[in-house]
């Protein structure tokens, strides 16, 4: 098998099954013995991000990898491991200073990378880097995230981008965010948290942009709080930006707004400065996740209540009681998930089933130790961690299986070793990562039983 993963006459196609897929420890939903391998020799052993990617909506994988005359995006099919597209090689903007990080102190480096989205119904897929355009001798250049755009379903061993779009920024290595999670492009950056300062927003049909120069002018709530300063636009929609206010409140300027939306049993204000209750965690396939403090205006010990709604209309979609705190500025511990096909929806040690309108609390109680979920089926399935303050950083964590059909998620603890799915498919596919030290990272689809 070869690193790129072409078929042995160079076309496109099924992998070379000569040599057997890679040894894997896998839950008993998966089929160790049935998928497919990618190598990706050129990862540096410590990087922000992972040049690895599905397509929601799909059961297209794409990764990047390294050619001599810049990068290829190459998208496969489903556990057949066929070989649907890949690109031309596509040449970012020259890496800012930094950029290749540190190894002796661990310092991350930055690195091209590529996503999956959808917009409209339409399925994408995005290469990006960020760097410095048009910079020699003669000129200081432009500092830019280079976005090249091609469709899912693209098809040929020389595809090129549908659209190259340059969006000006001004970030140090690893300040830089992309994501669509409100159904728009969104370039992000300014600092290191999840939601950067500064912003704009990309309409891939289009390639207009639209740039958020100050989000502490974008809601009209905030002129009249006490404390609104770092503001954030936590994600881009078709309706404007989701706003998330510096203090609290948040909402969709013109559509809806956080006051108006919340759960019952939660006030509007909190805090010594009365300021609006409800924070944005994140949002994701048409819905935002927010927290609220209960502790009144003086805080309190009381566990915090965490909703989720729809992101069009502010409506109220399901909830649950959970001691996990609601997080202040732009930083998030955990990525916000979900099932391939939109039911069930995730962050750290909390789960909601969208249908059954049922949220599940895996927080520690000093009793239970909590659970850290990391990916889901479509069938409810759960994957994640068991979170154990108590043993040191370098003891390997302990995995674990949900159900996420039954109230209590009814968690079983996996043998040490067993490898969890970085992503899972619609088809009931697992995407793997792993990291050996003789060939960097090996992305690996194993298909379900």
């Amino acid at each position: 098998m070869s690193d790129d993963g072409s078929s042995k006459d160079g076309g496109l196609g099924s992998l070379d099954r000569a040599e057997p897929p890679v040894k894997l420890s896998v839950p008993s939903a998966y089929d160790a013995a049935k998928g497919w391998d990618e190598k990706l020799t050129w990862v540096p052993g410590s990087v922000r991000t992972l040049p690895v990617t599905t397509v929601p909506g799909t059961s297209t994988v794409a990764v990047m990898q390294v050619a001599s005359n810049g990068y290829t995006v190459t998208a496969r099919s489903g556990s057949s491991g066929e070989v649907a597209w890949r690109s031309t090689p596509w040449n970012p903007p020259a890496p800012v200073d930094g950029a290749q990080g540190d190894g002796a102190t661990g310092e991350a480096a930055e690195i091209p990378d590529v996503m999956g989205f959808e917009q409209d119904g339409k399925h994408y897929v995005v290469a990006y880097a960020h760097g410095m355009r048009d910079k020699d001798d003669l000129h200081e250049g432009v500092e830019v995230v280079r976005l090249a755009l091609y469709p899912a379903d693209a098809s040929g061993s020389a595809v090129k981008p549908m659209r190259e779009i340059d969006v000006p920024v001004s970030a140090d290595p690893g300040e830089i965010r992309v994501q669509a999670s409100g159904g728009r492009l969104l370039v992000a950056w300014g600092d290191d948290g999840q939601f950067p300062d500064s912003s704009t927003a990309v309409d891939v049909a289009t390639g207009k942009t639209t740039v958020y120069k100050d989000a502490n002018q974008l809601l009209p709530q905030c002129e009249k709080a006490l404390a609104c300063n770092s503001s954030r636009v936590m994600a881009a929609t078709a309706d404007g930006p989701l706003v998330g206010m510096g203090g609290g409140g948040f909402g969709i300027p013109g559509q809806w707004f956080s006051d108006a939306i919340r759960p019952k049993q939660v006030a509007a204000t909190t805090g010594v400065l009365d300021s609006w209750n409800g924070t944005v965690y994140a949002a994701t396939k048409g819905h935002v996740l927010a927290g609220w403090k209960t502790g009144g205006r003086y805080g309190g010990n009381d566990s915090a209540v965490w909703s989720v709604h729809e992101l069009a209309t502010g409506t109220l979609t399901a909830q649950v009681v959970c001691d996990y705190d609601v997080p202040d500025g732009s930083s998030r511990d955990f990525p916000i998930i979900t099932s391939p096909d939109g039911r069930y929806l995730a962050v750290g040690p909390m789960a909601f089933d969208l249908q059954t309108k049922r949220g599940i609390c895996l927080q520690g109680d000093g009793n239970r130790k909590t659970i850290v979920l990391s990916s889901i089926r479509d069938d409810g399935i759960a994957y994640g961690a068991v979170r154990d303050d108590s043993i040191g950083s370098d003891t390997d964590p302990v995995p674990a299986q949900l159900n996420l059909r039954t109230v209590t998620g009814d968690p079983k603890v996996l043998s040490v070793g067993t490898e969890l799915p970085y992503r899972t498919t619609p088809d009931g596919s697992g995407v793997f990562i792993t990291r050996t030290t003789d060939t960097g990272i090996v992305v690996s689809l194993r298909a379900r039983r």
